[in-house]
């Protein structure tokens, strides 16, 4: 946790995170909504896309953490791992969301998430293009719109699924007939289920507007930087078997700690 970190290391990682968001959206928005080639990095028919934008951002992250930390590790969803002599290494995706930004979609971010010792200790979501910055503290997160005042944001309270707003980014990414009966059972019971978001969804959920997210099949630089977010918000986040998150998998955040045990029990009768 961050309160394991020195003082004055936490602030400046957080420092250097927002460095790098200013640095990453200035690359990326001179490809928003413009005509560009979408190369596919997938086989077999699949469609992962990849943009200009989500290389060119990430390799002005890397270069400028270079700088900033030469020895902490990298892991860059376009261009892997730089090995780091220190216990810090980030994990970066330059663009969360490629398939909404290639149509247009403002609902795509940057995420920048830190981990000592392989522990997520710090993370950033970016919206460059609305201009909504949200971030974990050493013991709150926050939220800024267009560089201005950052603000507290908390989970809401939520005790019952019924009552829940479930969100998740689309049902076909639950590939499996396991994976897809417990999104219908949450689904069944939720008060009320949308789709879309990517990052942006466990930002409403940290900000009080969403309960619950369910998500399947995301990898580390999909979720590093989201989990200290939603935990200083005051949320859940786990596998769906309780475990920790880190490493991606199937992924369940809940808003109000009570909710979680409750979502994890209907999910795991599947």
């Amino acid at each position: 946790m961050a309160e394991r970190v020195p003082a004055n290391e936490f602030q400046a990682i957080v420092g250097v995170a927002q460095e790098l968001a200013d640095i990453s959206g200035s690359v990326i928005l001179k490809h928003f909504r413009k005509p560009m080639p979408v190369e596919n990095k997938a086989a077999g028919g699949a469609f992962d896309p990849v943009t200009k934008a989500d290389r060119g951002a990430e390799k002005a992250i890397v270069q400028a953490l270079s700088t900033r930390f030469p020895d902490h590790g990298i892991v860059g969803e376009e261009f892997g791992t730089r090995p780091g002599t220190s216990s810090y290494k980030w994990v970066i995706d330059p663009i969360d969301g490629t398939r909404a930004f290639i149509m247009g979609s403002p609902l795509w971010g940057t995420l920048i998430g830190v981990m000592k010792d392989n522990e997520p200790i710090f993370g950033l979501v970016d919206q460059p293009f609305t201009g909504e910055r949200f971030w974990s503290g050493d013991k709150a997160a926050y939220h800024s719109l267009r560089g201005g005042r950052p603000a507290r944001i908390k989970t809401r309270e939520c005790t019952k699924i019924e009552d829940a707003i479930l969100t998740s980014t689309h049902p076909d990414l639950f590939e499996t007939p396991e994976q897809s009966a417990a999104l219908a059972a949450l689904k069944s019971k939720a008060r009320l289920t949308r789709y879309g978001g990517d990052c942006y969804g466990y930002c409403l959920l940290a900000s009080g507007f969403v309960d619950v997210i369910i998500e399947s099949g995301l990898k580390p630089y999909d979720i590093v930087a989201i989990i200290p977010v939603i935990q200083r918000a005051g949320g859940v986040i786990t596998t769906w078997t309780g475990g920790d998150p880190s490493s991606g998998g199937d992924i369940i955040a809940t808003g109000d700690p009570r909710l979680h045990e409750d979502v994890l029990a209907l999910i795991n009768k599947i």
